[in-house]
């Protein structure tokens, strides 16, 4: 999977380049589609090549496969050489920072020559890029914020990149070596939405052999140790792996004590200690006595508290209920009923609506939410009414011919800068779940207008409600308090968009949302059949947020959900 992104880099930096020198807006989504299709894509790039159907991949024309050829073939790419020329790499990566457009940074490299991170600082620090033609103080200001951000994003991984990495090593040495255990710890396990480095524990009894074995890991550029114990590896993308052996009697605690979060385990250490006990990553003793240690579960029971799931262990009252049996049963994928976010080509997805379904079905799910873009989001193909009326012809011919999974008509409805949706109520009550979101204005009295929607009997949903971007964008202007408020004053679900880049609701505002009496739908936010996975990052935020299946409308039945729609209430 190697070459899927790289090519999905590719594609991104031509986007990237092509957007920096004032190029056509239709090519530039055209490679940042191409780009997200191949990021997301579950299967070898290089085998659909072998077969000769990589136009058979939707948003793969017959120009972006001639690249991918290309590229497969010689390791090269024209077109990319050509949109990158003149523009240093250093350059290029400041477009990811929030706030500043390819317009203003082509200027800035223009006029102040801005090349890299360390000019943009300097221009901002001596005030010259406030002076540059429609800037000021206040665009400059939010530019600081956005690399703030930035530099932030990049001092750790996403949930999902550290998941693909952390799961690629364990699998390779489960392949590779006989263990007998061998799990993620540290804050991955804990389901934090970044990581920084990958800690992987394991038994075995041959331990220079499995450290060998680790430090061979196909992906590995740099080996920073390699003892009988203990192993640290950096791969591809500059990410340091360590991998630790311990004894299969402390392996539980051991577990525990790497999996963390600190004050979690300076609170179990002090409860050991009041029991005259002593705690430590070896296992839990009373004298020279071991107590527990091979299974986690243990560990937690020698304590006298309740086995504690790993996304509760940051110290926020789960050891106080855990000592009075009153830990919440949090929600598991099992429970999940069906995705309540998903968008089809009829707006920016590269998936049809037939293929939605069957990936659907595939998972088990008895409904999918069909919500595609409504017509203010010309950004991404938003559907004007005959276009969607069209979309509802094809949900009720493909609801006769699927019997086991039902599509229900969505929408993503724009709300405007005036607080106004995007469509009246006469389109609204048509559909079986309306999903109302911001996508404009983010610093335009958006907490009054996300009231505003709430107050409309056809709204059912709260899209992404605060906006934040976690590598990118810090979110709206919004007190998410006085919208979760409202929320439960006007009986409306908010949402936990499970793309892992947002994950918003987060685990906090989510805890908040629970004890104020709101309902959550998780919906992953997909444009395209492989994002239909991310709902295993919206059920890691749901249980970090304490949620239990009752709190979120996913575990309803497709009847109950229906039933328990704002207008039917």
């Amino acid at each position: 999977m190697k070459k899927n992104k790289e090519l999905a880099r590719i594609f991104e930096r031509i986007a990237d380049a092509l957007e920096f020198k004032g190029a056509n807006v239709f090519k530039v989504v055209a490679y940042r589609k191409a780009a997200r299709v191949l990021d997301e894509l579950t299967r070898d790039i290089e085998e659909i090549h072998r077969a000769g159907k990589l136009q058979e991949l939707s948003g793969i024309g017959a120009g972006i496969a001639k690249k991918i050829d290309e590229y497969l073939r010689t390791g090269k790419m024209k077109k990319y050489e050509e949109a990158t020329k003149d523009i240093p790499d250093s350059l290029l990566d400041l477009l990811d920072i929030q706030n500043l457009g390819p317009k203003t940074l082509a200027l800035a490299n223009k006029k102040l020559n801005v090349k890299n991170l360390v000019d943009l600082k300097r221009v901002i620090k001596n005030g010259t890029l406030a002076k540059l033609p429609q800037m000021g103080e206040k665009k400059v200001e939010n530019i600081k914020k956005g690399i703030e951000l930035f530099e932030r994003a990049h001092q750790r991984l996403s949930l999902a990149r550290a998941r693909e990495i952390a799961f690629s090593v364990v699998e390779y040495l489960k392949r590779t070596v006989k263990l007998k255990e061998i799990s993620p710890a540290g804050s991955l396990r804990r389901g934090r939405e970044t990581v920084g480095d990958i800690d992987i524990l394991t038994t075995g009894k041959d331990g220079a052999r499995i450290i060998e074995v680790f430090t061979s890991f196909p992906q590995t550029e740099r080996i920073l140790a390699a003892g009988d114990t203990k192993g640290s590896i950096i791969v591809e993308g500059g990410v340091q792996v360590d991998l630790r052996i311990v004894p299969l009697k402390s392996y539980g605690s051991a577990l525990q004590y790497f999996t963390g979060s600190k004050a979690h385990n300076v609170k179990l250490r002090n409860i050991a200690r009041q029991r005259g006990m002593k705690l430590s990553e070896y296992g839990l003793f009373k004298g020279r006595r071991m107590c527990a240690g091979k299974r986690e579960e243990d560990v937690y029971k020698a304590l006298g508290l309740d086995y504690i799931p790993p996304e509760l262990r940051e110290d926020r009252g789960e050891i106080e209920k855990a000592q009075m049996h009153k830990l919440p049963r949090l929600i598991e994928k099992k429970d999940i009923h069906g995705d309540l976010h998903i968008h089809s080509n009829y707006s920016d997805s590269n998936a049809t609506i037939e293929q939605l379904v069957r990936a659907g079905e595939e998972l088990g799910y008895e409904y999918i939410l069909i919500s595609d873009h409504s017509v203010s989001a010309r950004y991404a193909h938003g559907l004007d009414l005959k276009r969607l009326h069209k979309q509802w012809e094809e949900i009720d011919r493909l609801n006769k011919k699927f019997t086991r999974i039902k599509m229900l008509k969505g929408l993503e409805v724009d709300i405007l800068k005036d607080g106004k949706l995007d469509f009246s109520d006469e389109v609204l009550k048509n559909l079986d779940l309306v999903i109302a979101s911001v996508h404009q204005g983010f610093t335009r009295n958006v907490t009054e207008r996300i009231c505003a929607a709430m107050d409309n009997p056809y709204v059912d949903i709260i899209g992404h409600p605060t906006g934040r971007l976690i590598s990118s964008r810090e979110g709206y202007q919004v007190d998410i308090h006085k919208v979760i408020e409202y929320a439960a004053e006007t009986r409306t679900w908010l949402e936990l968009n499970a793309y892992w880049d947002r994950l918003d609701l987060n685990d906090v505002n989510l805890r908040a949302a629970k004890e104020a009496g709101v309902k959550i739908s998780i919906g992953t936010d997909a444009h395209g059949v492989e994002g239909l996975s991310w709902m295993g990052y919206g059920i890691t935020t749901a249980r970090r947020g304490w949620l239990e299946p009752g709190d979120v409308v996913n575990t309803y039945t497709v009847n109950k959900l229906l039933r328990m729609r704002k207008r039917q209430r």
